[in-house]
């Protein structure tokens, strides 16, 4: 592996890390109760929230509030309140096929958020840890893969529903800020034969609404074939195709696991590279603390360490 800036965290040590789960919030009409995991500095207050939608990948766990361990630790450990739901589509529920919304549920993944930001009271409750900590002016949104697509909605993407031809307006206002991870890109003529006859949802996706900040992290060789015709570019979409401030961090040589931001040594990580890792848990934390703190340098940091070696693992634009 090169020699790399990224050896060395600019953001300092990380401070010991509380998680709590399953905190579970009933929700009348969910087919199951909503379980979450919250992860939380030790100390501090004023925290900013992120809630983190998982994706759907192969293994049985990670699609749930037990994954993304890389990203959720070094979050929390860095003065973030991390709240991590399992969405309906995930593998441990093992929920009948015939349950309405099956087997990807985007719209209940992206209710799933805003029933969390609306009983913030009662999981402090759950959490005493946490009471009186929590900024909830400031929260952001991060999703990987599917769960960059329940983040596009929440920060103000469309899309036209399979089922009775409405738009849907999913956009969250108390979001104010996003990481879009390996996220889907357009619909259309984009879509693989696969996708548009078996995710009808993907066929419409308009990212011409997605107006809150976001940073959008794709790489160069996640080329997602059984999901669009496009290659790799596909996942940059939602920055190309949205309009407002948002960035694009492209990762060289990066796949859809983007080093192995799912879990620590996952075997479904086709490009593990613990480097590329340590690179997206910076800068995306970075973004994240200078959205939420304007002023701050955390993201001009960031930026500057990836491209400062003689090797970059990416590079970084911005409109």
């Amino acid at each position: 592996m090169s020699e790399s800036t990224y050896t060395a965290d600019p953001f300092g040590p990380p401070a010991p890390v509380l998680s709590v789960s399953p905190v579970v919030l009933s929700v009348p009409g969910r087919a199951v109760d909503l379980e979450v995991r919250v992860s939380a500095p030790v100390t501090g207050s004023d925290l900013p929230v992120v809630l983190l939608s998982h994706g759907q990948g192969y293994s049985n766990h990670l699609s749930s509030l037990n994954g993304y361990a890389p990203l959720v630790n070094y979050w929390a450990a860095h003065g973030f309140v991390v709240i991590q739901p399992t969405h309906l589509s995930s593998r441990t529920l093992s929920l009948a096929p015939d349950t309405p919304g099956a087997p990807l549920y985007w719209r209940s993944r992206a209710e799933d958020m805003r029933h969390i930001l609306d009983r913030l009271d009662a999981i402090e409750a759950a959490v005493p840890q946490l009471r009186g900590r929590l900024d909830r002016d400031r929260v952001a949104v991060a999703g990987h893969s599917m769960g960059g697509h329940t983040a596009s909605l929440l920060l103000g993407a469309r899309l036209t529903d399979p089922d009775d031809g409405t738009e849907v307006n999913l956009a969250e206002p108390r979001i104010k800020a996003g990481v879009l991870l390996a996220a889907p890109g357009r619909g259309g003529d984009a879509l693989s034969e696969f996708a548009a006859r078996n995710l009808a949802f993907f066929l419409t996706t308009d990212f011409s609404t997605m107006t809150t900040p976001a940073l959008v992290v794709a790489g160069d060789k996640d080329t997602s074939t059984h999901l669009t015709v496009n290659g790799a570019d596909w996942h940059a979409d939602p920055y190309v195709l949205s309009p407002g401030r948002k960035s694009l961090l492209t990762l060289f040589d990066a796949e859809h696991g983007l080093g192995g931001v799912s879990g620590y040594d996952v075997a479904e990580t086709t490009d593990e590279n613990p480097e590329r890792v340590a690179a997206v848990q910076r800068l995306t934390w970075a973004y994240l603390r200078t959205e939420l703190h304007p002023g701050d340098p955390a993201w001009q940091t960031a930026c500057d360490a990836l491209t400062s070696g003689p090797d970059p693992l990416g590079r970084v634009e911005s409109k």
